[in-house]
């Protein structure tokens, strides 16, 4: 019996546990969810299966990072995210790449004109300052534009206290060490602290955070060098609430970070080396409300500074910059059609060999219908309006189905979608294999699923995908050209989260992904999450996780990196009125030897200790 047809039998179990459980309110049915649509709209009338990652399951990863979080999600493989501190992320999601995933951050894109894939490093974000996250995935261009093709990470950071006054903070230390070399020395460091109240209309929220990792070579070593990395920063936030009509926000934030990282030779092979990469980022941003009768004028407005910097016998330097401003209304008409048009305007500037800049102008329409009846309706048009490939009409069609009952609710859902991916300014005019005569990549996604929910204690979801890709940017001997072929990704994903006897709960899921044409690299055709969670008081929870990744194809000299599996431990316990939590870790139990980027380093088996408090 092969891997899958266990993990068939392991979530019918679990759904046939939950069935016989015992009824609980349907309190949660009121879950929101928001970034399909700009609204807050009940989970049973979205169109999507969001990932909605809560503050209180961020608090179980405190001392690791957002990617190693996002990574446990379905449809979801970060590289680079098991690996030294410094290592890059390759952000897969459904098969595409990074340029394909658009984070947001508040909101409002976020993204750095001098990267290959132009996205954005989630190393420059730190897990403490982050309330919550949702995630959707499939075409999202209509609401988001250029690069929301595969999936849309929205991160809403923390807000301000209701309190005058209050005070958090949090730190954690642990070991950083390889499967070879279990030395059990402390070697990873993570501390923040946060300030923040409210004064009548006035909010304010400033916070410091600092990371420090050794212990870990950045690539796999024979000599046991060590390859170090540090990051902190500083993010401020303050609002003022002119009336309960008119809000303002205005935030600033600052990020640096320094890697020692490894080499080549002069045949090209990898080996330690003392070489650096230094990043720092600046980004300064307002946004505003103005609420009237069913409806809302809102402004989003950010400018981002990049600089990133190798230090090496082929030393280079990269400074970037860009400019974002979304400004939309939103109208509701009788509760049950809501409707948004707005006009998004980004201004990317890299330097390469010269300063280099491309601007996107897209207005944009989106509509969502809810019946009292069951059948709902998101549907959207932008036209995408770049200074050198001109204008392009994308579009959205994504109903749903919803049949409640008094436990619950099921949910069929489909969708439609069409994008629009422009090459980045290091794919037309930067330092290795840059081809300026490079097409615009277009995407259409088809999706089809289930979601089925029985009060608040079981949710399961069934979705199948197919996405077809039209000049596909690929790395073809030595430089960036358009696929000729077009390309088909297609998968499955299910996910479950269920209460299977008091105290206890699941969360699952598994992912199947498979290019047609072509082999997919760095992307697992199969890979599974499982967390079992149980509440051994009302101060004290405990976890453990596994997850799977399958085999995966590399390039013609690394044909195939090995399947392995992760089994992780997790226990916190809250105490002085839950001003203080204590939390701790072990990682990779089992000591697996992995590679997750050929020839790098990767961790075995770690511990973690921490606490949090709040003032």
């Amino acid at each position: 019996m092969n891997f899958k047809s266990y993990l068939l039998i392991a979530l019918c179990l679990c759904a046939q546990s939950q069935i016989i459980a015992q009824n609980v309110p349907e309190e949660s049915l009121e879950e929101v969810v928001v970034t399909d649509s700009r609204f807050k709209l009940k989970r049973e009338n979205s169109g999507k299966t969001v990932i909605k990652i809560s503050q209180q399951e961020i608090e179980k990863y405190q001392g690791r990072t957002i990617s190693e979080l996002i990574n446990t999600k379905s449809g979801i493989e970060i590289n680079g995210s098991r690996s030294n501190a410094g290592q890059n992320l390759g952000v897969y999601v459904r098969g595409g790449r990074n340029r394909q995933v658009l984070v947001l951050i508040d909101g409002i894109q976020v993204n750095d004109p001098s990267q290959i894939s132009g996205g954005y490093d989630l190393r420059l974000l730190n897990l403490n300052q982050i309330e919550s996250i949702e995630i959707i995935k499939g075409a999202a261009s209509t609401l988001y534009g250029s690069g929301a093709a595969t999936a849309v990470i929205n991160i809403s950071t923390k807000a301000a206290s209701a309190k005058k006054i209050s005070a958090d903070f949090s730190s954690s230390i642990g070991t950083n060490q390889t499967e070879s070399d279990q030395n059990n020395n402390i070697a990873d460091f993570n501390n923040a602290v946060a300030f923040s109240g409210t004064l009548k209309k006035f909010t304010y929220r400033a916070a410091f955070n600092n990371q420090f990792s050794d212990g870990l070579s950045a690539v796999i070593s024979q000599t046991n060098e060590k390859d170090a990395f540090s990051k902190y920063g500083i993010d401020v936030n303050l609002g003022y609430k002119f009336s309960s009509a008119f809000s303002f926000n205005f935030y600033g934030n600052h990020t640096d970070s320094k890697s020692d990282i490894d080499g080549f030779d002069m045949n090209f092979n990898l080996v330690d080396t003392a070489d650096e990469f230094n990043s720092s980022q600046s980004r300064v941003g307002v946004s505003s409300q103005f609420k009237y009768n069913n409806g809302s004028l809102n402004l989003n407005a950010a400018f981002s500074e990049y600089d990133r910097e190798f230090v090496s016998d082929f030393p280079s330097l990269y400074t970037s910059r860009n400019l974002m401003f979304d400004v939309y209304n939103k109208y509701v008409f009788d509760d049950t059609f809501y409707t948004i048009i707005g006009l998004n305007v980004i201004e990317n500037n890299a330097t390469f060999v010269s300063d280099e800049t491309f601007s996107i102008t897209d207005p944009y329409a989106n509509f969502v219908y809810v019946s009292d009846f069951g059948f709902h309706m998101n549907a959207g048009v932008r036209l995408n309006n770049h200074n050198v490939y001109g204008s392009h009409f994308i579009y959205n069609l994504n109903p749903s189905f919803t049949f409640k009952s008094n436990t619950g609710y099921t949910k069929f859902f489909g969708s439609y979608s069409t994008s629009f991916i422009t090459p980045s300014l290091s794919h037309l005019y930067g330092d290795f294999g840059a081809n300026p005569n490079l097409q615009p990549e277009e995407n259409l996604t088809i999706e089809a699923g289930i979601e089925f929910k029985l009060n608040s204690n079981f949710r399961f979801s069934s979705l199948f995908f197919n996405r077809e890709e039209i000049n596909t940017v690929l790395w073809i001997n030595g430089g960036y050209l358009n696929a000729a072929d077009v390309l088909n990704a297609k998968g499955v994903e299910l996910e479950l989260n269920a209460t299977l006897i008091e105290k206890l709960s699941i969360e699952a899921n598994y992912t199947f992904v498979e290019y047609k044409e072509a082999l997919a690299r760095r992307i697992p055709k199969h890979k599974a999450n499982v967390q079992f969670g149980y509440e051994i008081s009302n101060t004290t929870f405990t976890s453990l996780s596994y997850q799977y990744t399958h085999e995966r194809f590399e390039n013609s000299f690394v044909p195939l990196l090995d399947s392995f599996s992760i089994l992780n431990f997790y226990i916190s316990h809250t105490a002085l009125k839950s001003k203080v939590k204590f939390f701790g870790g072990l990682d990779n139990i089992l000591n697996e030897s992995y590679e997750d980027v050929p020839g790098y380093s990767t961790k075995g088996r770690n511990v973690r200790l921490g606490f949090n408090l709040t003032l």
